[in-house]
């Protein structure tokens, strides 16, 4: 077997039961908004790529490629309401969510912002306070009993809240990953995993990281559903997505939920692919683009056309090129901030 065949082993479909919540309709502005977000995701992802080329930004993650995973699972949520944890890679959540391409520029650059305060967090590593997204740890996985945890809280408070946690398929070989997800059996947590699985830990494919096929699998040890979907298609994400939800915050319990996709460029700016994909295996990936896919559904249903969607396009690459110029030009931090929030301070 290939190492591509190994990356891209498909969903298995999996039949909604009777007793999952249904999820709502997406109308015709609902997909508009959907295509934009999602172009809006690959604009500032473009833009920041670009960026780190010309040596002008220190570091990237790209999402190319999960767009339709990110933009569709978020649309699920109660922005500002839920909580979140994301992980290095999720632009799309955070757009989606109400984050503003200013924030996530000047969070790059390592400009301080209010939303940001005095920018310590690695590039790429997006808080949000009022959005409720927790600070991103920069150890894969520790995110998951962090979101255990937080969806603990949130029951044993009565609170109507959800929690969303985001990783990779790299996390689901971290001890972190089985601990939360343990957790969360145990306690009918309201909480739902979310796994992107674009089939690489870094270099190394799924096939050498794990056993079973799909994460989704997993789910069974710890007393709960798992479900793998085509992470490429954003209407079926939202969908499924939106049950997982409704379920927690129904005391249904938790949910995995595997979204299966490419990752269209290195695993980030330090990466070179080229080292463990064949060219071969890097042009079929450019095949499986889920700007590509849901942009000719939009226009064969008549959601959208031609002039519409270059409209769209138009408008996002300069809200992404004008928040990415005023980060670069914006001061930076403050020497003697630095150790600001970091030790006691007299009031």
């Amino acid at each position: 077997m290939s190492v591509m065949r190994e990356m891209v082993v498909g969903p298995q479909p999996r039949t909604a039961s009777a007793k999952e919540p249904a999820a709502p309709d997406l109308s015709e502005d609902d997909l508009r908004r959907l295509y934009r977000l999602m172009a809006l995701t690959r604009a500032v992802d473009e833009k920041a790529w670009t960026l780190n080329r010309q040596g002008r930004l220190p570091f990237v993650a790209s999402c190319r490629g999960h767009e339709a995973a990110q933009v569709g699972s978020a649309l699920a949520l109660r922005a500002k309401h839920d909580i979140v944890f994301t992980y290095y890679r999720d632009i799309g959540v955070a757009l989606t969510l109400g984050m503003a391409p200013r924030d996530l520029f000047f969070s790059s650059f390592g400009k301080p912002t209010p939303v940001n305060g005095s920018s310590r967090h690695l590039p790429w590593h997006l808080i949000h306070k009022e959005l409720r997204m927790m600070p991103v740890t920069s150890v894969v996985g520790t995110q998951i009993p962090q979101a255990a945890g937080a969806a603990l809280a949130a029951k044993l408070r009565g609170a109507d809240e959800v929690t969303m946690v985001y990783f990779g398929d790299g996390a689901t070989s971290e001890g972190d990953f089985h601990e939360g997800m343990n957790w969360a059996g145990i306690h009918k947590l309201p909480i739902v995993f979310f796994c992107q699985n674009n089939g690489y830990a870094i270099s190394v494919p799924a096939a050498r990281q794990m056993g079973v096929v799909n994460v989704a699998e997993r789910a069974k040890a710890y007393g709960f559903d798992g479900i793998t979907i085509d992470g490429g298609d954003p209407e079926e994400v939202y969908r499924v997505t939106a049950r997982a939800v409704e379920k927690a915050r129904s005391g249904g319990g938790p949910t995995l939920v595997e979204a299966k996709l490419r990752r269209l460029r290195p695993h980030s700016s330090d990466d070179d692919d080229r080292r463990y994909l064949s060219e071969e295996e890097r042009e079929a990936l450019q095949r499986h683009d889920p700007m590509d896919t849901f942009r000719r559904a939009l226009l064969r249903r008549g959601v959208l056309d031609e002039a519409g969607m270059a409209a769209v396009n138009a408008e996002v690459k300069a809200l992404a090129d004008q928040a990415a110029d005023e980060a670069e030009k914006a001061p930076e931090a403050r020497a003697e901030d630095i150790l600001k929030h970091v030790f006691a301070e007299d009031r």
